[in-house]
């Protein structure tokens, strides 16, 4: 499925909230999240980040690039579950939402590691994450996104991905 020009401008307002690139810090972030939040991070330089703060994800989704210039995968101690997918930049592939819901059933902590672009992919992520989830993702030049999975948010994307053709 692909983005229509028609939807460009209304994914550029955050699904959450917003905490600004300067307070998103350890402990602001640890105040959105409970003692088992099921925590998934889209973007490379957002799970390096949560990984450094030692708030290791459940599931990331890297695409090792960052505003489209590649980037070294960050390095990490942790064995992970790892998954690859097709996903061209502008799209969301029927592929990428299959592997996401496996993601989601496969032993934790899991890397989905995507060939093309991954911004999209917080669409499918926010229908199919598992109750108690948390979603972060970068907005770029302004902060960090953190998303509570509710049915609103849930009926919100699933409309998103609806509307792409």
């Amino acid at each position: 499925m692909k983005l229509p020009d028609s939807l460009r401008d209304q994914l550029k307002t955050p699904l959450g909230q917003l905490i600004p690139e300067s307070q998103a810090n350890k402990s602001t972030i640890q105040k959105h999240l409970t003692k088992n939040s099921y925590l998934i991070t889209v973007g490379d330089r957002t799970s390096e980040k949560m990984v450094s703060f030692g708030l290791i994800p459940s599931l990331q989704i890297i695409d090792n690039q960052e505003k489209r210039i590649k980037r070294e995968p960050a390095k990490n101690d942790k064995s992970y579950t790892e998954l690859v997918c097709d996903n061209p930049a502008a799209e969301i592939t029927p592929q990428s939402i299959v592997t996401i819901k496996k993601a989601f059933v496969s032993k934790t902590p899991v890397r989905l590691t995507v060939s093309g672009e991954e911004d999209l992919l917080v669409i499918p992520v926010c229908i199919h994450a598992p109750e108690n989830s948390i979603v972060m993702y970068g907005q770029p030049n302004e902060g960090l996104v953190i998303v509570k999975i509710t049915p609103e948010i849930r009926n919100k994307t699933q409309r998103l991905l609806d509307l792409m053709e």
